[in-house]
């Protein structure tokens, strides 16, 4: 699915900048997005500042990323493969941007299962290009890591707002079921088994991000959930 040079040179940064707007849409508008956060709280509400405080340096790495794209020369080899593997992201991270960009309309408008629809989209369209497409990581190439760190900080947010979104927009103002409780310390746990430090830490950080937003035993159990993900993503990524 990857896109010529000369495409992806225009879609990506306007992609960016589509969403980058919609942000500002979305935290000076009235309502915004943290009042209709508050007004709308669930069982995979997060604390919201944790999701401001991932997205600040992770748009910094976007930058750096669209530099690359933009100074690299395909006329040379090595830089014409780094080009390569940029490229055949670039619709991906794009589809993600425009979703986010039309969440946050739909979020503002408390229109929160329209809202879950973009979040979907974009979660698995970023799932699908880590499991299917992703090549491994040349830590020789900056591009390649930079390629890595996007892609997969954008799969990891994609995870908690998926979570947070269906939570509000189905099962607003409810307490986790067990089975909830269970499966969120299975499915998390399981992820962790199979990613690299950098998508697993995106997993801790977000458990942690829940636990801050819920109270009681739940926040306890996220806590604990968050402590034993972190030992398996490091044990893990230790032991290559």
């Amino acid at each position: 699915m990857g896109v010529s040079l000369s495409t992806a040179r225009w879609l990506a940064p306007t992609s960016f900048i589509v969403d980058f707007a919609a942000q500002q849409y979305g935290m000076f508008s009235s309502p915004n997005m943290l009042d209709v956060h508050n007004q709308n709280l669930s069982f995979f509400s997060p604390q919201p500042y944790f999701i401001g405080g991932f997205f600040f340096p992770q748009q910094l790495f976007q930058l750096a990323w669209l530099y690359r794209l933009w100074k690299l020369d395909d006329r040379k080899p090595n830089e014409r493969r780094e080009l390569e593997q940029i490229c055949d992201f670039v619709p991906y991270y794009a589809i993600g941007n425009f979703c986010i960009a039309a969440w946050m309309f739909f979020w503002n408008s408390s229109n929160l299962a329209a809202s879950h629809a973009f979040v979907t989209v974009n979660t698995f369209t970023q799932l699908y290009y880590l499991v299917a497409r992703l090549r491994p990581m040349d830590t020789s190439s900056t591009s390649s890591i930079l390629t890595h760190i996007v892609s997969k900080t954008f799969a990891g947010i994609g995870v908690l707002d998926f979570l947070h979104n269906g939570s509000v927009a189905f099962f607003k103002d409810q307490a986790p079921s067990t089975a909830v409780k269970v499966l969120t310390g299975l499915g998390f746990g399981a992820a962790s088994l199979v990613s690299d430090w950098i998508f697993g830490g995106c997993l801790v950080y977000n458990l942690v991000a829940l636990s801050v937003g819920q109270s009681g035993s739940w926040r306890t159990l996220l806590g604990g959930y968050a402590a034993a993900c972190a030992a398996i993503v490091g044990a893990k990524n230790l032991a290559r």
